[in-house]
Formats: C-alpha cells, sequence, structure tokens
C-alpha cells in the first residue's frame, strides 16, 4: 500500500482542496455530460480523473495506491495553480467552475476543513 508514500501535507491538502463529497462529485459528472449529447452509460460520464478522485474519497488513507497519491498530487497542483492561496468562494467563469468541479473542487462552495 502506499499510506507511507501519503505525506501529511498532501493528505491534508487533497482534503482541503477537494470540497464535495464523492456523491457530490459522481452527481455533478452526471449531471454536466447530460444532454442530447449525453454519453450512453451514466456511469461513464466525466473525466478519468474525476473518477479517480471520487474513487479516493471513499478509500481510507491506508487503502491507496500509487496511482491514487499520483491523482492526489495532480489535483492539488491543478487546485492550487487555479485559485492559489485562497479558497475563499469566488464566481467566476462558467467553464472555470466547471473544470474545477470535474475533479471535486467547487469554487462557489467553502473549502472543505
Amino acid at each position: 500500500m502506499a499510506q507511507d508514500k501519503v505525506s501529511d501535507e498532501l493528505w491534508e491538502g487533497f482534503h482541503r482542496v477537494v470540497n464535495m463529497t464523492s456523491r457530490e462529485l459522481v452527481e455533478w459528472m452526471r449531471t454536466s455530460s447530460a444532454g442530447e449529447d449525453a454519453e450512453a452509460v451514466p456511469e461513464a460520464a466525466g473525466t478519468s480523473l474525476g473518477h479517480r478522485v471520487a474513487a479516493i474519497l471513499a478509500k481510507r488513507r491506508s487503502d491507496l495506491t500509487n496511482d491514487d497519491v499520483d491523482a492526489m498530487t495532480k489535483v492539488v497542483d491543478i487546485v492550487q495553480r487555479e485559485r492559489r492561496d485562497d479558497l475563499e468562494p469566488t464566481a467566476g467563469d462558467d467553464h472555470w467552475r466547471r473544470k474545477l468541479m470535474s475533479i471535486g473542487h467547487d469554487p462557489l462552495k467553502p473549502a472543505a476543513s
């Protein structure tokens, strides 16, 4: 297992920037891809990184794999690049918000504590 590879800093950072629950994220991915060109399989809706985030949220720290650690690092990097250290709720471009929500961060929602 990758528990020894998940630093406290990464674990806390991931759970700070990902402010959507696994259920909220899965529902968002299904809703955001709904429409005339919707995918035939709703469970396949969304990005692979979004699905990875939802799976990580459902795991215990001791069950994380190296792939999970890589995904967590990527999500933290993306959100920090887009939001910097200011995670206060903020409105922004719709495309920007959707992009962040696809990986579990809703910029209009307060950061997870």
